[in-house]
Parts: structure tokens; C-alpha cells; sequence
């Protein structure tokens, strides 16, 4: 079978059953199933199929992403998030859109913390959204900046994906989960300044509700003791890595550790709650893994197709040089990121641009932070951007879906800048990962 013919029906019948409706992962499976069976010959492939998938699942690269997973639930079950929006709520005042900018700095604070755009955009719309639209906020600008900032736990460490892109592309894990950092913050900066200025400049869209007078220690001391308590779990995931003292399997694990110790710490660690958040890092973590299982193979019956030297060939013909070749992966990725979910868009993507960012000489940690940062973009671009959906759950019956892409564009648009950004300057993503070699 001729490599085009391949990879139009391989990529047009995953489209096909996912348009079905049927799940990611046994979209992925029937696909590959098919290919394998096609092209690497009938029963020898379908066993070569299982020798794959038992490599991928005992693949130790592979346990942080439960384990951050888990770190996160914790977190979230126990209600010690909660308790942190609420101090940091106390600490920001005398600002244009307060509560707008409380979102931002709690959703990094979280994301720093969680590794889940899901949970984070969640628990930022339950505890924060109907207080603002109480108050008086626009509504767009009261639920852009909780997905912006949600979506934010996709690029800054402890980022599950992130392992899964490294694991996936070949990529440092630990450069990786690095190599987000500076763009996060970047992001969060710009968050909070189009916030300020847009309320300067229109103050009908965030009425003034300053907090009543406190004394210092009545503002401070929630933030003292539920805030920077937090933070030591960030140290000792960030802080191991770039220390050098353990992989990133051996700082989700010590993660996990310290999440647990400042859970029973706040006496919030009860056993239904663990049970809870144990619960739900298995559901996510079998649906990531049990579409690893398939990506070897997904990726050989492209190789020995011919599908992946072909497309390099085809593009290789066009001689875009390197910051082309980026810009047209950019390009689909942004297209795909509409259409289809995050782990598809990798699984779509990874076996063709791998070896075409080689051939290229494109940096893998450029490669893998584009990938990071599209897909980011991906959540909050219709009409099947996810955060867009989770924001529709908790948002009130009377808030219309255009109303929620309204409240993204903004932030969609700064995502693109910083974007554009990494690619003409490169140390944007590249500087911390090098600074700590």
C-alpha cells in the first residue's frame, strides 16, 4: 500500500471515530490495529503490537505522570487550594478588576501545583466565579482570566503532559518541565496587565470591591499560613530537579510525599478524601497510558510505511529551512488543536515531527514547548476547546457559549504573542533549562 494512501486512511478513519464519538484511546487502538495488521504483517504485526505496548507501560519515564496527577488531587480533595484562593483574595487589593487578578495569581499558584488544566480551571470557576458575576463583573471578563490561568498548568511544571511530550518526542523530561517556567510567568504578567488596563480603560466591566479594612495581620496571615506552605511543594519538585538531586520520577514522588504531609498538616487528609483523589488519578492516568501503549506502534506502521520519509521529502522540496518547517507545525497544530483533544494532537503529530525537527535542526526543547504552548492554545480555541466545555459546566445556565469564546479571545491572543515570541527568541524557553546543566 502506497505510503499517501496509508496515512490518509489511517488519519481520515481516526478523524471518522472520533467524530462517532467514540474514546480517544480505542480510536487510537482500531487505528493502529488496522495499520499494523496492513503493514507489518497481518498476525507478526499484531504481536509486535503487544511487545510494544508491554515496552511502553514498563517504561519508568513514564511514573511521573500519575504521580503528579496524584500530587494534584490531593491537593484539590483535601480543599487546601481552596483555602489558598481565599488567602491570596485578601492579600491583592487597590487593584483595577481585583478579582480578575486574583484568578491569575491563584491559577498559577495552582498550576504550580497541580498539573491539571481540568482540575485547576474547575476549581477556579467554583470558587471564584459566582462571587464575581455576584459583584458585578463582566461576565468575559470574570471567566477569561480563569481559563487563561487554568490552562496554564499545561505549560508550567508539574505538567503531566509535559512528561508524556518527552517521553513521546525524545525529549529531556527534566529540561522540559524547566523550559516552561519563564513562559508561564511571562504569560501571567500579560494576563494581569491586559486585566488592569482594559478595566482602566472601561471601569463599568469590574466594579470597585476593595475588601474592608484589616489590620496587616488580619490580611497576611491567611496567606502566611496557607499560601507559602504550598510553596515548599513547588521547591521540592522544582528544587530536587534543578539541584540535580533526583530524576523526575524520583520529584514527582517527593511531590507526592510533601502534598500528602501538607494536607495532614491542615488536618484535612481524611481517608474519603484520599480514596477520592486516588480514584480520580487512576481514571486519568489509564486513559494517557492506555494511549502510550498504542503510540510505539502507531509510530513504526508510519515508518515502515514510508508515510514519515515521504512527508519529510515532500517538505524537504519546498527548502522552508528550519524557522519554516516551525511555523508550518505551528500552523497545524493550531488547526488540529480546534478540532481534536491534546494526547490526539500528539499522537496525530509526534511519529511525523520528530524525525522532520531532526532533519531540520530544530531544538527539541523549542519543539516540545511549542507543542506545550499550542496545545495550551488548543483548550481555549472553538468549537471544541476543552476548558471552553468546563467552563460551560460551571458557568450559570444564562451565560451562552459565544459569551465563553468572547471571554477566551483575549487571552487566546496573548498565548499566540508569547508564541511568536519563543520562536524569534528562543532563550524565552531555552535559558533556564541551560543555566542549570
Amino acid at each position: 500500500m502506497d505510503w499517501p494512501l496509508l496515512l490518509t486512511l489511517m488519519l481520515g478513519g481516526l478523524a471518522g471515530l472520533l467524530l462517532l464519538g467514540l474514546p480517544v484511546a480505542f480510536a487510537f487502538l482500531t487505528v493502529t490495529l488496522f495499520g499494523a495488521f496492513e503493514i507489518l504483517g497481518g498476525e507478526r504485526g499484531l504481536v509486535q503490537l503487544a511487545r510494544n505496548a508491554t515496552q511502553a507501560l514498563t517504561n519508568f519515564q513514564l511514573a511521573p505522570i500519575p504521580l503528579f496527577i496524584l500530587m494534584g488531587e490531593i491537593l484539590f480533595q483535601t480543599g487546601v487550594a481552596h483555602r489558598a484562593i481565599d488567602a491570596v483574595d485578601r492579600v491583592v487589593t487597590r487593584v483595577p478588576g481585583r478579582l480578575s487578578v486574583v484568578t491569575v495569581f491563584g491559577g498559577t499558584i495552582f498550576a504550580a501545583l497541580s498539573g491539571s488544566t481540568i482540575a485547576n480551571t474547575a476549581m477556579l470557576g467554583s470558587t471564584l466565579l459566582p462571587g464575581m458575576l455576584k459583584k458585578g463583573y463582566a461576565p468575559t471578563l470574570a471567566m477569561g482570566p480563569i481559563m487563561a490561568s487554568g490552562a496554564i498548568a499545561m505549560l508550567i511544571p508539574p505538567s503531566a503532559l509535559a512528561v508524556l511530550v518527552g517521553s513521546l518526542a525524545g525529549i529531556s523530561i527534566a529540561g522540559l518541565l524547566l523550559a516552561g517556567v519563564v513562559p508561564a510567568i511571562v504569560l501571567s504578567v500579560l494576563f494581569v496587565g491586559w486585566i488592569v488596563a482594559r478595566v482602566s480603560l472601561s471601569p463599568q466591566l469590574a466594579p470597585p470591591d476593595d475588601l474592608p479594612e484589616m489590620t496587616r495581620a488580619e490580611r497576611w496571615r491567611p496567606f502566611v499560613v496557607y499560601v507559602l506552605p504550598l510553596g515548599s511543594i513547588f521547591l521540592v519538585v522544582i528544587g530536587s530537579l534543578m539541584a540535580g538531586l533526583a530524576t523526575p520520577t524520583e520529584s514527582a514522588a517527593l511531590g507526592c510525599v510533601a502534598a500528602v504531609a501538607v494536607g495532614a498538616g491542615y488536618r484535612a487528609l481524611g481517608r474519603d478524601r484520599l480514596v477520592r483523589a486516588f480514584m480520580e488519578t487512576v481514571k486519568l492516568s489509564v486513559m494517557i497510558l492506555f494511549i502510550i501503549m498504542t503510540s510505539q506502534t502507531f509510530a513504526q506502521v508510519l515508518s515502515f510505511s514510508g508515510a514519515t520519509n515521504g512527508v519529510i521529502r515532500v517538505i524537504e522540496g519546498y527548502e522552508l529551512g528550519p524557522l519554516g518547517v516551525l511555523w508550518g507545525m505551528i500552523a497545524l497544530l493550531l488547526l488540529l488543536g480546534c478540532f481534536i483533544d491534546q494526547v490526539s494532537m500528539l499522537m496525530v503529530t509526534v511519529p511525523i515531527f520528530v524525525p522532520l525537527a531532526q532533519a531540520a535542526g530544530i531544538d527539541p526543547l523549542i519543539l516540545g514547548v511549542v507543542y506545550l504552548l499550542t496545545m495550551e492554545i488548543g483548550l481555549l480555541t472553538p468549537p471544541f476547546g476543552l476548558l471552553l466545555f468546563v467552563m460551560r459546566g460551571v458557568a450559570p445556565a444564562g451565560i451562552g457559549i459565544q459569551t465563553i469564546y468572547a471571554a477566551a479571545l483575549p487571552y487566546v491572543v496573548m498565548k499566540l504573542l508569547v508564541l511568536c515570541a519563543i520562536v524569534f527568541l528562543p532563550g524565552i524557553a531555552t535559558w533556564l533549562p541551560q543555566m542549570l546543566r
